[in-house]
């Protein structure tokens, strides 16, 4: 159960989805006076027959687990499977895991047509830009996610950084490389700092930001001659460097409308103060400060509509989740780039916030029907703090013992790499391995809250930063004393 503070705490009932029997853990919210209220139209999207959808998440991290688990809270959901999933989703109330191997498109797609899968969350990025999806829909299976030549948003930064040059979205300056020499003469025309990235997937360390020349010429060495990153890196991206305050935004998307999600910001730095290499995410914390309702604005009608009316001309339409990382600066918004799925660590807080059902919202926007849905948000801050293993984003120890998650009563501790050894005790099978999310009046209770959780887990081989929000929680304490 996700915990919250007085007077607003999570309460828990038992409720059975239609037609499944299955027990169901259903997130009540405390009443709130009328006048207080905030009324939104709810989609409610129903199965043939009156009967519920059984549900795929195909994934097994930290934003797996946390879809997994607001996705089982449906009314409309008749059954909920992870491949392969983890110990957390394995825990979650009428959540089963299977042992499939998510890389396998066949395996997904048998599994799906015999089970009878209304609908597939795809999780990480890899299996889209590998054509999950596509694979998916040729079989009949309604899927949620984009297809492999639309998930090239994120599979190639080429693609993305021509698309926003083509149809005027906001970023920054760039230029795409496969020769090294040639690439280095640029960086030397430029000038520093500047940015280098690996075009293709690189797991979120693809990307140098250079403070000088010769360290941008080495990074392109790296990619280029060493093949550091693989094919991911036998083209780079060479692009002009952005100041400012990052954040991340998210959007559903069915092809030419969206529905604005909501904002979050991440700490991809490894130590406190943003410090050290970058990280895939030491915590992130919804909403964002930074992203007021004017940048709102900006980037649904400047990046997210841009976007999709692009991908329609371009005829590979996008369907799913699009997730804008922004720069900041001077009440502006930028593009740094295109994901085409959940943030992680970000998508356990969205989905900590959303008050709405998830799962008719997805359908609607597989089925082209978004102009129908409305969300509702909580008006608490939600923040995550992620455990990470000794010695992340370098090398670190696997099967090493965690213990005490029961103790963590004041947040909701989501799995990001953990698996059972032989003796059935929780060990870490990951670099980020918890994500310990909590609630919060604003973020400084949130917080609170969250650290409170992560002081209450007994893993002696895990880290974690201790200042997640430190920005937001400046903004506050800056306003109290004003």
């Amino acid at each position: 159960m996700l915990a919250r503070p007085p007077p607003a705490a999570l309460m828990t009932r038992r409720q059975h989805a239609p037609g499944a029997g299955v027990p169901r853990r259903v997130l009540e919210r405390p009443a709130i006076p009328r006048a207080k209220r905030k009324f939104h139209t709810r989609l409610v999207v129903v199965a043939a027959g009156g009967q519920g959808t059984k549900v795929l998440v195909v994934g097994s991290g930290g934003r797996e687990h946390s879809l997994a688990w607001k996705l089982a809270q449906s009314p409309e959901c008749e059954a909920l499977f992870c491949a392969p999933g983890s110990p957390g989703t394995a825990a979650e109330p009428g959540v089963e895991n299977v042992a499939i191997d998510m890389s396998d498109n066949r395996a997904v797609v048998d599994f799906c047509k015999r089970e009878g899968i209304g609908l597939v969350m795809v999780g990480p990025e890899a299996p889209l830009v590998a054509g999950l999806v596509d694979d998916l829909a040729a079989e009949g299976v309604r899927a949620f996610g984009p297809s492999a030549a639309a998930a090239q948003l994120e599979g190639s930064k080429k693609f993305m950084k021509d698309i926003c040059k083509k149809y005027n979205i906001p970023t920054a300056a760039y230029e795409t490389f496969t020769d090294a020499d040639k690439a280095k003469a640029y960086i030397r025309s430029q000038g520093a700092p500047i940015v280098v990235k690996a075009s293709g997937l690189a797991a979120g360390k693809g990307v140098i930001v250079a403070a000088t020349p010769e360290e941008a010429c080495a990074a392109v060495d790296s990619m280029l001659i060493d093949n550091a990153f693989g094919d991911a890196g036998s083209e780079v991206v060479v692009e002009e460097f952005l100041d400012g305050e990052e954040a991340s935004f998210f959007a559903l998307l069915d092809g030419p409308n969206a529905v604005a999600l909501a904002s979050a910001q991440d700490h991809k730095a490894v130590g406190d103060g943003d410090t050290g290499p970058n990280t895939g995410g030491m915590g992130a914390y919804s909403p964002a400060a930074v992203v007021t309702p004017e940048i709102e604005a900006q980037v649904m009608d400047e990046i997210v509509l841009r976007t999709a009316k692009a991908m329609v001309e371009e005829g590979i339409p996008f369907r799913g989740v699009l997730f804008a990382g922004l720069m900041i600066k001077n009440g502006k918004a930028k593009l740094l780039e295109h994901n085409v799925r959940f943030g992680d660590p970000e998508c356990q807080g969205l989905m900590a916030r959303l008050g709405s059902d998830l799962l008719p919202a997805l359908i609607a926007a597989c089925d082209g029907k978004l102009g129908q849905v409305k969300l509702e948000w909580k008006p608490e801050a939600a923040l995550t703090v992620v455990m990470a293993a000794k010695g992340y984003p370098g090398p670190y120890k696997k099967g090493t013992p965690i213990r005490g998650l029961e103790r963590a009563t004041t947040a909701k501790v989501f799995h990001a790499g953990t698996a059972t050894n032989a003796a059935g005790e929780l060990v870490a099978s990951g670099g980020r391995v918890l994500g310990v999310t909590a609630l919060g009046g604003d973020v400084s209770e949130a917080q609170a809250r969250a650290y409170e959780a992560v002081r209450a887990i007994d893993w002696e081989d895990g880290f974690y930063r201790t200042d997640i929000g430190w920005r937001a929680v400046a903004r506050l304490k800056a306003g109290a004393s004003k």
